[in-house]
């Protein structure tokens, strides 16, 4: 039997030139197949981009692994 998780997960992104959206779903890949995920806060720095906080729910395991296939 396979173990699937719903795992929550807060991020902060530094925002690069680009898809804002390839950018994010890339980040949270990384941590599992994205259920879903949302920008929630943007940190604006001076000279420097700006930094988002992402919070993301994942499916993590075996059978996430196939879902993304």
């Amino acid at each position: 039997m396979s173990s699937v998780q719903l795992l929550p997960l807060l991020l902060q992104l530094e925002r690069q030139s680009g898809s804002l959206r390839a950018q994010v779903e890339a980040a949270v890949r990384a941590h599992g197949t994205p259920l879903r995920w949302a920008i929630t806060a943007v940190q604006h720095r001076p000279e420097q981009p700006p930094l988002l906080q992402i919070e993301a729910v994942v499916l993590s395991g075996v059978a996430a692994e196939v879902v993304d296939a």
